[in-house]
């Protein structure tokens, strides 16, 4: 009872700033479903077909991907770079595989997921500001990734999409922190000078927020997408057929043909 209480005290106390970051898994949801209607619209201009935003292959891929990437989620370990607070998991490269075979909108739900299984199995620690951001940042990664490939799918935009990714977490994991999670995580663990303090102990000229955010938190997203990236890039070819529609219709057609 006790540690429900302080749980809702630590959320009032909280209240702007996760109302802030509920808006952005809202926006993160409508921008990865916008991206998927235009290039939907996109693709019949063009005299392709295009494949619903959830269909039930889709929503099958969507299952099993959020479960490998909850399991991943599980295996984490801090990096040198950072403080050991921060740590390093697997778990957005399932979703970015979806992202890049299924759509934007099937890698967001595979984050969302994700993060919803951790929660409802592990708890929380950060009154859902940690669980919150890390949704935000493995989405945005997912989103501008598979937005670009969505479009043109070559293996040139796939890392063009990775690229701007990457650089799009480093931004925005260094803006959630300044702004979100130290100072909520501050109020949680007795000030932002206890969690300065550990970015001084790894490089000596952090002494303030915006220096943390820069050396601490940016080098560590750009770590974790150049990683994902590359893994992803090293598996998606060999996994791709089985997720693909096509290939499984072309399939079944010739086992039919030859039956026949």
């Amino acid at each position: 009872m006790k540690q429900e209480q302080s749980l809702l005290q630590i959320i009032a106390g909280n209240s702007g700033r996760f109302i802030g970051l509920i808006l952005l898994i809202v926006l993160a949801f409508v921008l990865a479903y916008l991206a998927e209607t235009i290039a939907a619209k996109k693709d019949l201009r063009e005299g392709r077909k295009s494949e619903g935003i959830l269909t039930p292959r889709k929503m099958a891929i969507i299952g099993v991907f959020s479960a490998i990437s909850f399991v991943l989620m599980l295996i984490e370990f801090p990096l040198p770079i950072a403080p050991s607070f921060y740590k390093f998991d697997f778990s957005d490269i399932p979703a970015l595989i979806v992202g890049f075979a299924a759509g934007p909108f099937a890698g967001v739900m595979v984050e969302f997921i994700k993060v919803t299984l951790n929660v409802l199995i592990q708890g929380t620690t950060s009154a859902f500001v940690g669980e919150i951001a890390n949704f935000v940042i493995g989405a945005s990664f997912v989103m501008v990734a598979s937005i670009v490939y969505r479009f043109k799918r070559t293996r040139k935009t796939a890392l063009i999409g990775c690229i701007l990714a990457t650089l799009c977490i480093a931004f925005i994991g260094a803006a959630l922190n300044a702004f979100f999670m130290i100072p909520a995580y501050a109020l949680m663990f007795g000030g932002v000078e206890n969690i300065l303090k550990a970015g001084t102990e790894i490089y000596p000229f952090v002494d303030n927020l915006f220096t943390f955010c820069l050396f601490c938190v940016a080098p560590f997203n750009l770590v974790k997408g150049i990683v994902h990236s590359a893994v992803t890039f090293l598996i998606y070819k060999q996994i791709s057929p089985i997720l693909k529609a096509e290939p499984m219709l072309v399939a079944k057609k010739k086992t039919v043909e030859a039956d026949a």
